[in-house]
């Protein structure tokens, strides 16, 4: 195992501890002495996603982790909630049993689970996932959203019209978010995108004042 901190090709494991997750290993490195964790999970298939253009390539538990973490920033959410997430969705996948799955099935799971975990991280996530063409689009997914009960008392609707609209003060990173990568677009395509995006950025900060 690769040391995390010097580069040595080499390491000893000092301890091995079983967990739901998989087996944890405390190593430490034979050159430079300092130590590390490692995680070892099983893998039973090797699970292929189907993009949107038809590419394949293989399933990625980091990418899904890295764009729930953008999702899920600043958000009141205790510590291993995204890891336990994460594992729910390979879990489920493994069920399935099948060798590929539709990258739309995936984001479906994703989605499920955020909607139902907080409702600014689903509104985040979905702001790019769903690609909404404008603001009203997205203000009907808001109006559903909103008629969910999250252990909170229900928000009053959110007036999306550009009159009422309050910039945020510093820009999510929903429109950073990419756990599904599209195929590239023309340079009129980006700046109508860009545009859509500070809209939708605008209507998230009235959503998360009101949740």
């Amino acid at each position: 195992m690769k040391c995390p901190f010097c580069g040595h090709p080499d390491s000893k494991v000092i301890d091995s501890r079983a967990s739901d997750e998989g087996v944890r290993r405390r190593r430490e490195c034979l050159q430079c002495g300092l130590r590390f964790s490692t995680l070892e999970r099983v893998q039973v298939t090797a699970l292929v996603v189907i993009k949107r253009d038809g590419r394949r390539e293989e399933f990625n538990r980091d990418k899904i982790m890295a764009g729930l973490q953008a999702a899920c920033a600043k958000r009141p959410l205790g510590q291993g909630v995204i890891e336990s997430l994460v594992d729910d969705i390979e879990g489920e996948l493994q069920k399935l049993g099948r060798a590929e799955v539709p990258s739309s099935r995936l984001g479906e799971m994703v989605m499920d689970r955020l909607r139902k975990l907080d409702h600014v991280a689903y509104v985040r996530f979905a702001s790019v996932y769903r690609e909404f063409k404008d603001v009203a689009s997205f203000r009907q997914e808001i109006d559903a959203l909103l008629g969910q009960p999250q252990g909170r008392k229900a928000a009053q609707p959110v007036d999306a019209s550009p009159d009422n609209v309050t910039p945020l003060p510093v820009a999510e990173a929903s429109a950073q978010l990419s756990l599904l990568p599209g195929a590239s677009v023309t340079p009129v395509a980006r700046r109508a995108r860009k545009q859509r995006n500070a809209d939708i950025k605008a209507v998230i900060g009235r959503v998360d004042a009101s949740l």
